[in-house]
């Protein structure tokens, strides 16, 4: 299990195809999104705790129950274009806010691999996302 985080994390999940990085913290998985920049244009990677509904991946955008978005959700306002990576295995997809039953339905899948999400909502007035990514 690791315990790397930030670019530290990102650079060796690349370089080892995930064999450093997938499994993280409580034994929850990561994936790596790569979202393009809404002001500079610049592509950045972000680890992130993944479920999957269906081939789809799922993600939350919790920041840890701040007030306001992560960088990475906000960059979804300009492109829903993004970049993945699972282990060995990159794709590209369309990112998605799921709604409605499914976000409650995929809310509690999610909390079911990281059981903190339901605590950081308490954190925020504001609605956590649950982002779900679809290959495209």
């Amino acid at each position: 299990m690791s315990n790397l985080f930030g670019e530290e994390h990102v650079r060796r999940y690349q370089e080892t195809d995930g064999e450093e990085g997938y499994i993280w913290r409580e034994g929850s998985t990561i994936l790596l999104l790569t979202t393009t920049g809404r002001n500079s244009g610049n592509e950045s990677t972000t680890p992130l705790i993944f479920g999957l509904d269906g081939d789809n991946p799922v993600i939350v955008a919790s920041k840890g129950g701040a007030p306001e978005h992560p960088g990475w959700y906000r960059n979804l306002s300009k492109t829903r274009d993004v970049g993945v990576q699972i282990k060995g295995e990159r794709f590209r997809a369309r990112a998605r806010d799921a709604e409605g039953e499914e976000r409650d339905r995929l809310w509690r899948v999610m909390n079911g691999i990281w059981p903190h999400y339901d605590e950081y909502q308490t954190k925020t007035e504001r609605e956590i996302p649950v982002v779900v990514l679809e290959r495209t």
